[in-house]
């Protein structure tokens, strides 16, 4: 590809990690609302569960238009793939934010299992969002003037 530029590229990126952070730590809180609720038998507000949900709809969506930035992004600059590790850990959060969104879908009473898989993976992405930030914003800077 001979694009001009890909700064409209990286400004979308910056955006939607800016916005995957942003709807993990909320997506944290209405999780741990949903936990205390629970663990204390209390009843909780209609709107929490739908929320915690449309939250990470969202970022499994943000998460795979970073998918696909990278992509295009990096095979439009060096033509091929894999000369940063920023792909292995882009690669990793797909997977746990896939894996996560699945695990959700299992949640149920006849399904005790699924819960601690779903808040597990969650710590991994947590750890995985920020490697992923932290190789992307090097990744970055080469192509910033």
């Amino acid at each position: 590809m001979n694009l001009p530029s890909f700064l409209w590229l990286w400004r979308i990126a910056a955006w939607s990690m800016g916005l995957t952070l942003t709807g993990y730590v909320l997506l944290a809180m209405t999780g741990g609302v949903l936990y205390y609720t629970r663990s204390r038998k209390q009843k909780r507000s209609a709107w929490v569960r739908p929320l915690h949900i449309g939250l990470g709809t969202a970022i499994v969506t943000l998460v795979l238009v970073l998918l696909a930035i990278g992509i295009i992004g990096t095979l439009g600059e060096y033509g091929r793939l894999g000369h940063s590790v920023h792909l292995l850990f882009g690669l990793s959060v797909v997977a746990l934010v896939l894996a996560s969104a699945w695990s959700a879908s299992r949640i149920a009473p006849e399904r005790p299992w699924a819960r601690p898989l779903h808040v597990g993976l969650n710590s991994g992405l947590g750890l995985g969002l920020a490697a992923a930030g932290l190789s992307g914003w090097q990744v970055v800077q080469k192509y910033l003037p």
